[in-house]
């Protein structure tokens, strides 16, 4: 956006994923949402039949969009406004130096594993106290800048994360009584028994 002077969604910079994965799960960060700045969006079935849909037709929440079964975003547009003050420029270095100042941005990991819970700590909060920074199974790892996001540390598979994934879930609930609930969407079959998602 900053390329086309066009400044509202600074807030998404180093976020990693599509904007298809972005508008599925509500990513955001300091205090915006990508549903913040959504128009419209065009989405296609299982049948190939696409839908132009605007904003107001989706319910949204932290972290999820009701979507309907086989449906996917294929298009999105968005509400920005012109800057040519260079100001959008400013923002995103800021917004970048805090997310590099606490976050393992350059490590492989998909971004912020779980929701925030509605009791008060953040995940990170919770992780940390229990003491699972540093926790590996197999090539997964809890990172030691910040206990929300889990890095492969170079051969991790889909089982390690998700097994890594419910041993915090675990953990934190007996801790705490609190059980995270992953923001990362697991597709395909589940490799492990436990707890993992938001039945």
């Amino acid at each position: 956006s900053v390329k086309y002077e066009l400044t509202g969604a600074e807030f998404l910079v180093g976020i990693p994923g599509t904007l298809g994965g972005a508008l599925a799960m509500n990513a955001g960060a300091f205090g915006g949402e990508i549903w913040d700045v959504i128009h419209s969006v065009t989405t296609i079935n299982r049948q190939g039949i696409e839908r132009v849909r605007s904003r107001e037709e989706f319910n949204v929440g932290y972290r999820s969009v009701e979507l309907e079964k086989d449906e996917w975003f294929l298009t999105a547009s968005l509400n920005l406004q012109s800057d040519t003050s260079q100001n959008s420029k400013a923002i995103l270095k800021d917004l970048l130096g805090r997310r590099s100042d606490s976050q393992p941005i350059g490590e492989a990991s998909c971004g912020s594993v779980f929701k925030n819970p509605d009791t008060g700590a953040p995940a990170a909060k919770l992780i940390d106290k229990c003491g699972l920074k540093g926790l590996a199974i197999g090539g997964a790892v809890v990172s030691e800048k910040h206990a929300n996001f889990i890095l492969n540390s170079g051969n991790a598979s889909a089982e390690d994360i998700e097994k890594l994934i419910c041993k915090v879930q675990q953990v934190v609930k007996e801790q705490f009584d609190v059980m995270l609930i992953p923001e990362v969407r697991m597709i395909g079959t589940s490799l492990h028994e436990g707890s993992i998602g938001d039945e």
